[in-house]
């Protein structure tokens, strides 16, 4: 009986695995509004690097667009907002331990249909939410019928973030500029500032938070807002 849940258990945790684009499988999706959204599941247990390149040609004349600030985090993405066009082809090079390294294969963006019919404000069962991600995991429930659920695409930051240890990973451009981030719980509640920022990179202890969760923040360069965000802290912390 126990090898029979065992097993079960394996089966799925296979196809789980497999829809959700673990690396080096990656999504790609078009968004609207000139949004390339690129991301992924990280299986691997030590991985160096992670970079997104982005070329007209599916062979060749790749170029990289970003190398992920921290490329352990087990679920990450990055949205695309400067691609010449909607049709450009993408690919990860991913570099693991002791020099090992892959890249993914070639994908071209596919539009993000479940996105364009909540956009409408289209709902084909009148009974079912759909799929929604305002605060974490995708949930559904029953909603009043007429009433349009909107959703919100979280794609995490790369200067402000939650690293593997459970601290927060604060990485900022290298430059003269002022820095400045406001924290906030998750209902917009003033938590701490920290200003004039003179570290371009450290950490911020995960006790500041006081409880797991989602956290926001606002990130100012030279007092002008760059980046509205958020992170989570998981539970264990």
């Amino acid at each position: 009986m126990i090898k029979s849940i065992l097993t079960l258990f394996f089966f799925i945790s296979c196809i789980f695995l497999q829809a959700q684009d673990t690396l080096p499988k990656f999504s790609v999706k078009n968004v609207g509004n000139n949004r390339i959204v690129v991301d992924w599941i990280n299986p691997f247990e030590v991985v160096r690097q992670i970079s997104i390149q982005r070329s007209f040609d599916s062979l060749k004349n790749f170029k990289t667009i970003l190398t992920v600030p921290d490329p352990g985090i087990p679920q990450n993405g990055y949205a695309d907002t400067k691609a010449p066009n909607g049709n450009m082809f993408y690919r990860l090079y991913i570099l693991l331990d002791k020099g090992t390294y892959l890249f993914s294969d070639t994908k071209r963006p596919v539009w993000d249909t479940a996105r364009v019919r909540r956009d409408m404000g289209a709902i084909e069962n009148p009974n079912l939410a759909l799929p929604v991600i305002p605060n974490g995991p995708v949930t559904s429930g029953p909603v009043v019928p007429g009433n349009t659920v909107k959703t919100e695409l979280w794609v995490p930051s790369k200067f402000v973030y939650t690293f593997k240890d459970g601290y927060i990973r604060v990485n900022l451009p290298d430059d003269e500029k002022k820095y400045s981030i406001k924290f906030f719980t998750d209902d917009n509640k003033p938590l701490f500032e920290l200003k004039d920022i003179k570290e371009r990179s450290f950490k911020i202890d995960k006790a500041s938070f006081y409880k797991s969760g989602w956290f926001r923040f606002e990130l100012y360069e030279d007092d002008e807002l760059k980046e509205k965000n958020k992170f989570f802290l998981p539970k264990e912390f």
